[in-house]
């Protein structure tokens, strides 16, 4: 997807890699047994590990490894069968050991792929260069106290898949599509729950800019980016004022930058430090984790089926347009949800419900697909009312609504609020004989040649009958008494 910048020198054009932090779904920490469960009141889940007292000792949580492979398998990645946990030497308040242990030599997992489809319908490739295990820092509270900052340590200690891109992205686009694909990658896994407003899934954004057929230039790293929205915009800004800095004959600063949402703009944070600047060293609490072959098979073969997988399915089993497949499967539960309203009936008209009436509905109700007002069964229900003729389109409408509103079933809707159509020709033939004898100056107009004016015949009808006639038996009727 192209995105340029023109500039007083030429076209430019921006170059993106993504760090994303992806907090791994456990119920323990990664080398203690404190729980993870968010919204806790502050520091009620620090155990002497993360507080780092003397003595105590890392252990590796089984699980957060097991949620790392499965991640890599997802991402179509390299496990790496014997990797090693090192130190990260920096001091903040909240990281209590002063170091913070991570994966940096030797990652879990390295190279690998993932695939966006792009709203022109293109597909891209964007390189993965590594997945690697660390632990959480504590969160530091600058809004509790006029002169003092409080830190709370739940997080201190908690499993983070760390996921580098390769610099392949050359758009916000691109990289707002690659966030939304690498969050629907790990929910359907169950390996992260994707949740950007809780700080469970964050991105630092690397931005720098070039001539097309240049080398790489100085980068700038915009940290902690909390949105798909805001990554998109940070990348606009940073880029156009990088753009400026190079045609004001100046040179990027490589230096770690904050994005400002309320003012549009990135400001310094701290000059990026290099790899020396933290004195990596293994840690020597930690042994090197080396992996059974055979354990890393069975993690593969209990994978659920991922969305790239999925979509191509839903494109050849059920006839979707690769539009349709990749909002489905964008989310594990829609794509269930869809395929429990589909099996045995139209596929294309439950992806229309789905993607349209239900969707639509969600968003009003601010209710999730987990928990939807209108069950699937009931919605499949619904398609069966209009597919035996009980029903028409637009009575389904309102009777998915009441469903929503009541939680009572199509059927016992139906009957209680009298909503089957009229099928009945006689009384169909009535209601046309008056809305023509009330309008003969149209039906003049009609038969001499206005052939709009029918439509304007079968509102009328429509509307006499409360949208309860059948609509195909008003046209054939309406046909009849006009020709």
């Amino acid at each position: 997807m192209s995105y340029t910048i023109e500039g007083r020198t030429g076209v430019w054009e921006v170059v993106i890699g993504l760090e994303v932090h992806c907090q791994v779904i456990s119920k323990a920490k990664l080398f203690s047994g404190a729980a993870t469960t968010f919204g806790a009141e502050p520091n009620t889940q620090v155990s002497f590990v993360d507080a780092a007292f003397p003595g105590m000792l890392p252990v590796p949580n089984r699980e957060c490894i097991a949620q790392a492979v499965r991640t890599g398998l997802g991402l179509r990645a390299q496990i790496n069968l014997v990797s090693r946990f090192d130190r990260k030497n920096y001091f903040y308040p909240d990281l209590p050991f002063g170091y913070q242990i991570t994966q940096f030599e030797k990652p879990l997992v390295g190279k690998g792929t993932i695939t966006l489809e792009l709203e022109d319908g293109t597909t891209r490739e964007i390189g993965v260069t590594r997945l690697h295990l660390e632990q959480d820092a504590g969160k530091s509270l600058h809004d509790q106290n006029p002169t003092k900052t409080y830190v709370d340590l739940n997080r201190a200690g908690v499993g983070l898949m760390e996921i580098v891109s390769e610099p392949d992205m050359r758009s916000p686009e691109e990289a707002g599509a690659y966030l939304r694909k690498l969050r629907s990658i790990v929910r359907t896994l169950g390996t992260c729950d994707g949740n950007m407003e809780e700080g469970s899934m964050r991105a630092d954004v690397n931005v720098s800019v070039r001539h097309p057929g240049e080398d790489y230039r100085t980068r700038c790293e915009i940290k902690n980016v909390n949105s798909i929205r805001f990554v998109m915009q940070a990348v606009e800004v940073e880029a156009a004022r990088q753009v400026q800095v190079w045609e004001d004959g100046e040179e990027v600063v490589q230096e770690t930058r904050l994005f400002d949402s309320a003012h549009g703009e990135t400001r310094p944070m701290r000059s990026k430090e290099d790899a020396h600047d933290y004195r990596y060293f293994p840690d020597p609490d930690l042994l090197p984790l080396e992996l059974d072959p055979a354990w890393v098979a069975g993690l593969k073969a209990a994978l659920p089926e991922l969305p790239d997988d999925r979509r191509a399915r839903f494109m050849e089993d059920y006839g979707l347009s690769p539009y349709d497949a990749s909002v489905l499967v964008a989310e594990r539960a829609s794509a269930d949800y869809f395929e429990a309203v589909a099996k045995g009936r139209d596929a294309k008209q439950a992806a229309n419900w789905v993607t349209g009436e239900l969707f639509a509905l969600l968003n009003r109700a601010g209710r999730t697909i987990e928990d939807p007002p209108v069950p699937a069964a009931a919605l499949g229900r619904i398609l069966d009312l209009i597919a035996d003729g009980t029903i028409n389109g637009k009575i389904a409408k309102t009777l998915f609504e009441a469903v929503a509103e009541t939680g009572e079933s199509p059927d016992a809707l139906v009957e209680k609020r009298g909503l089957r159509q009229v099928t009945d020709t006689g009384a169909i033939d009535a209601v046309i004989a008056r809305i023509l004898g009330a309008n003969a100056d149209k039906v003049a107009q009609y038969k001499s040649g206005k052939d709009k004016l029918f439509g304007f015949f079968v509102g009328q009808v429509m509307r006499e009958m409360k949208g309860k006639a059948n609509p195909a038996l008003v046209n054939e009727a309406l046909k009849r008494a006009l020709g």
